[in-house]
């Protein structure tokens, strides 16, 4: 869920036993042969599918190569679906979750699992907290971590296969389904817990995935989705033709089902912790000694605006602390803070929306073209602009600013792009040879009169052709919603996040209309 880990690292945990040889999973392959060659022909098409588009091909190129990757998916699932585990009801696990936790030194007094509307399931107060008051304390060995793939059956391919020691994400991954297929598994009570569905844009149908049209999210959903259909492709192929104790126990159970299933749950619900391997190492803040893990309980929590107040200790092997941001009564639920996240990240890969994000944002894509014979003056003073802006180069490429919510929509890096933009050649020379450049940044900076009214004019152009670009209004959408909340003609999950995704992306547009128009008045 949270995407934020801090502290130094601890001692190794001595909960790792690394097998021999593989567990025997706990679900048995039914196919034919013929059913297995078919599904392989497919997987093996869905592989060429998903990596045929060169970089930026276009929302349309997407949708198209989507569409297809949808169609292959399809005829996969309905040859795997007969591979599908008897399902878990997590909820008769709790008791069960709670005693491992308790028994293997996890602090969650006055803190228990309950369902609660709109939500599903999150943590309740049994008893009243007070802000900064210990809510959790996890104990490293608690935690499912990348390193335990260095310490499963996953050991020898994680040290021959690219795609896992580049791509620790995915690692973690195929770290859950190892434990979830190993019977034996000590994170066993924990994963019977987890979620069996999630609303990631991987769950997405493709009418549902259609209410994004004309939002600037629409583009990144559908890259995960080619990303996550190709790496399940990858992988297929890995496990059905490799001889090493991983590829031996998935190979019967591994399905896009499966895979789809295990990404959603990284995506929802891993964070960063320091690394085992690097106790005593200072790290610079660029690069820090930081890996990917489940943290079993915190990651229960849901999000609402607040701090950060997630935090990591090394006494006693290590563990995670968890402070409350506010003061929670008795019943109430408990909530943390997923951090500074604008709604299109918090859904394409959480899988929910949250319409009173204060840090929420919309990207837009602007950029100097190497066609314009004042590129090199504009690109020039674009270098000058303080380090805020390090993205600004030679090479200029389309960069993503960010249109915020509320009063103030432009910031200053916005700002001093649409001003450097509107300028002509002698505006562009007086300000290279200014000592504040600086300024540009500034609302109140003193600009020539012309290019102030050239640059909200250009804003406002592009930013009501954003809103024209979306397949219905915002008062369109209000009432979609409001019709849904009374039940007269009901969305389904995924319809109701992308058009709630929809209205917070349009309130901010049309927030920068009123905003651009408001500075071009006399």
């Amino acid at each position: 869920m949270g995407k934020k880990g801090h502290g130094k690292s601890a001692a190794k945990a001595k909960t790792y036993v690394k097998a021999e040889t593989p567990p025997q999973p706990t679900t048995k392959r039914a196919l034919t042969t013929r059913k297995q060659n078919e599904l392989n022909q497919l997987v093996e098409t869905l592989h060429k599918v998903s990596s045929s588009l060169k970089s930026a091909p276009g929302v349309l190129k997407d949708w198209e190569n989507y569409l297809e990757i949808n169609r292959l998916l399809e005829k996969i699932q309905n040859i795997e679906k007969h591979l599908a585990p008897p399902p878990v009801d997590r909820s008769s696990y709790f008791e069960e979750f709670h005693e491992w936790l308790v028994s293997n030194g996890a602090k969650i007094d006055g803190i228990k699992v309950s369902e609660f509307p709109g939500y599903e399931y999150g943590l309740k107060a049994d008893k009243d907290f007070e802000r900064g008051d210990l809510l959790l304390s996890i104990p490293r060995k608690l935690m499912l971590t990348v390193e335990r793939a260095k310490e499963s059956v996953l050991g020898s391919l994680l040290t021959s296969d690219a795609v896992l020691q580049h791509m620790p994400n995915v690692a973690l991954a195929l770290t859950l389904l190892v434990e979830k297929f190993s019977p034996e598994s000590f994170w066993k009570p924990y994963i019977n817990t987890l979620p069996a569905k999630y609303t990631t844009v991987l769950t997405f149908k493709p009418n549902e995935l259609q209410e994004l049209k004309g939002s600037p999210t629409l583009e990144t959903a559908l890259k995960q989705c080619r990303n996550i259909a190709r790496q399940y492709a990858y992988f297929h192929k890995v496990f059905q033709t490799m001889d090493d104790p991983a590829s031996m126990l998935l190979r019967d159970v591994f399905t896009y089902e499966q895979y789809r299933w295990a990404v959603s749950t990284v995506m929802t619900r891993q964070n960063f912790v320091p690394g085992d391997d690097q106790a005593g190492v200072l790290k610079s803040e660029k690069s820090p000694a930081l890996i990917n893990a489940f943290i079993p309980m915190w990651d229960m929590c849901n999000h609402t605006n607040g701090e950060l107040t997630t935090d990591y200790e090394e006494d006693g092997g290590g563990r995670s602390i968890c402070h409350a941001l506010m003061s929670f009564p008795k019943g109430s639920q408990i909530f943390i803070f997923y951090g500074s996240r604008p709604n299109s990240d918090l859904l394409v890969h959480n899988g929910f929306v949250f319409p009173r994000n204060e840090h929420d944002s919309l990207a837009l894509r602007l950029g100097v073209s190497k066609g314009d014979p004042l590129h090199p003056l504009r690109t020039a003073l674009l270098s000058k602009i303080p380090p805020k802006l390090p993205f600004f180069s030679n090479a200029t490429p389309p960069t993503d600013f960010s249109l915020l919510p509320g009063p103030q929509p432009v910031d200053g890096q916005l700002l001093a792009f649409l001003r450097v933009f509107a300028m002509g050649k002698e505006q562009l020379e007086h300000w290279l040879e200014s000592d504040h450049s600086c300024d540009l940044v500034h609302p109140d900076c003193a600009v020539d009169t012309q290019v102030e009214s050239r640059a909200w004019n250009f804003l406002l152009t592009r930013v009501r052709l954003l809103l024209s670009a979306y397949s219905s209004t915002l008062k369109e959408d209000y009432m979609i919603l409001e019709k849904d909340a009374q039940k007269t003609e009901v969305l389904t999950d995924c319809q109701r996040l992308a058009i709630q995704l929809r209205v917070c992306e349009k309130e901010i547009l049309q927030g920068a209309v009123e905003y651009a128009e408001q500075r071009l008045r006399p």
